[in-house]
């Protein structure tokens, strides 16, 4: 039986996890969650997950929240996409959920998913310093390199590039990045790779 992601194409989160299982060839399959109708914070889906957050993944007894701990699970399950030096990659996860990814959702959720009357701008101003600041630390990481750790893809490189594929504006724009812009083109020439609204269910398109 395939495991399951609770997920919504919208999360870039959700499509570290969901890239990571489709790339390794694990057997899965997408379990919409209606975030922006507010499922996530339902009674039932926080039986499910505490965080009221998505991604979550099910397999048997087995459920496992937080898109790096599944993502290392996998690799852990199916031997790849581990980089030889394990701490380096961990500090570029790690680095992602509080510098990128974990900077990059809440500024295009601001930018594009609240309506516009409501989106505070000095806020906006303030996180998009913030993340370009650490998407140029990323830039200037790839400088001479293909992935983000050793000579072979691994799971710092999937969570990385989390939220860069999405064509809502948050301040960043690939042609100012040539060496962020060629490592998203090394990603998805691997084989297997989707972008994030043909992997998950969902998108700004199927609300308006």
């Amino acid at each position: 039986m395939a495991a399951q992601l609770y997920c919504f194409g919208e999360s870039g989160n959700a499509y570290k996890a969901a890239l990571t299982m489709e790339l390794a060839g694990y057997d899965w399959e997408p379990v919409y969650v209606d975030f922006f109708n507010g499922e996530a914070r339902s009674a039932e889906y926080q039986a499910l997950n505490e965080m009221a957050e998505a991604p979550v993944f099910k397999e048997g007894d087995l459920t496992l929240s937080q898109s790096c701990v599944i993502q290392l699970h996998i690799a852990e399950q199916t031997g790849k996409f581990l980089a030889e030096d394990r701490n380096e990659m961990l500090r570029w996860m790690f680095w992602d959920a509080q510098k990128g990814s974990g900077q990059q959702g809440g500024l295009r959720f601001l930018m594009n998913f609240l309506p516009e009357d409501k989106r505070p701008q000095e806020a906006i101003g303030w996180l998009k310093g913030r993340v370009l600041t650490a998407i140029k630390t990323l830039e200037k990481h790839m400088e001479g390199r293909d992935w983000v750790v050793g000579d072979q893809p691994s799971l710092a490189d999937f969570a990385c590039c989390g939220y860069l594929y999405y064509p809502e504006p948050f301040g960043f724009d690939r042609k100012e990045f040539p060496n962020i812009d060629r490592w998203l083109d090394g990603i998805a020439a691997l084989p297997g790779w989707k972008h994030p609204y043909d992997l998950m269910p969902g998108n700004p398109s199927d609300r308006a």
